[in-house]
């Protein structure tokens, strides 16, 4: 497997009962670049970036995420606790729900992971958890409780926890999908942020105009399939294929596109 590629998929298929939901996906993204999945609700996107950290498990196909491999092919025997922790320590993960602890207050929700699952004293863990809080403009929120804070303010607060665990990749799951339109922003420019400090992304959004400027590379998914992929700028403005071109139609007016 090439060095240049941090996360590999090769044949990877999943069904639900009689419902085929990704169908031998195949497809890779470079280390240290940003690749944006766009598609219509029921495409898959959703279960193949849930795949690429075992938080669903693939019928068949073979996973590398860095150098934590997983090989699918039938027949395989379900990944144990220790397997999965170990695989999916390698990966952040957004999701549009913020699943921060109630109870607890900012800082604690992103010491968390690195005091239970990785071992770190907390003393270490609260500093570097303050760093983080200040890196995604929440240093002032340390002590506020999550119920306190708006939606993108929590959505930050969750992509601080999740690089607390110090990933390799991070996996954006419609990550501002519940947020009210003017708090959009304020969680992009952070995603912006960490494309520009070289983070592998994969992230499945509806945000067409910022896949376009932040992406390097789009993938359009539709039935469970990858129907196109490529550079983002060329998928999104001048799509090839007939079903890339009617869903990218619904998004032109706010892409100032014609």
């Amino acid at each position: 497997m090439s060095e240049t590629k941090m996360i590999e998929l090769v044949g990877v298929k999943k069904s639900f009962g009689h419902l085929e939901v990704l169908k031998d996906i195949t497809l890779s993204v470079d280390k240290g670049s940003v690749v944006a999945l766009i598609g219509p609700s029921g495409s898959g996107k959703s279960t193949l970036l849930r795949s690429i950290n075992l938080l669903t498990v693939p019928d068949e196909g073979f996973i590398r995420v860095g150098d934590h491999a997983k090989d699918f092919s039938k027949p395989y025997s379900v990944p144990r606790d220790r397997e999965l922790a170990a695989f999916r320590a390698r990966t952040g993960m957004v999701f549009q729900s913020f699943n921060l602890f109630p109870h607890m207050s900012v800082e604690e929700n992103v010491m968390e992971g690195p005091v239970t699952v990785l071992g770190v004293a907390k003393a270490e863990a609260r500093i570097q958890a303050r760093e983080l809080l200040a890196k995604v403009g929440l240093a002032d929120k340390a002590q506020a409780r999550p119920d306190s804070l708006s939606g993108g303010q929590k959505q930050r607060v969750a992509i601080a926890r999740a690089l607390a665990m110090k990933p390799e990749v991070m996996l954006f799951d419609e990550a501002t999908s519940a947020l009210d339109p003017e708090l959009v922003g304020e969680v992009l420019a952070v995603v912006r942020s960490l494309a520009a400090e070289g983070m592998t992304m994969l992230l499945v959004t509806h945000e067409m105009a910022f896949a376009r400027d932040v992406a390097d590379r789009v993938i359009f998914m539709r039935d469970g399939c990858v129907v196109e992929e490529g550079p983002a700028r060329q998928v999104i403005e001048n799509p090839s294929h007939p079903a890339t071109q009617s869903f990218l139609s619904h998004f032109h007016g706010g892409l100032g596109l014609p």
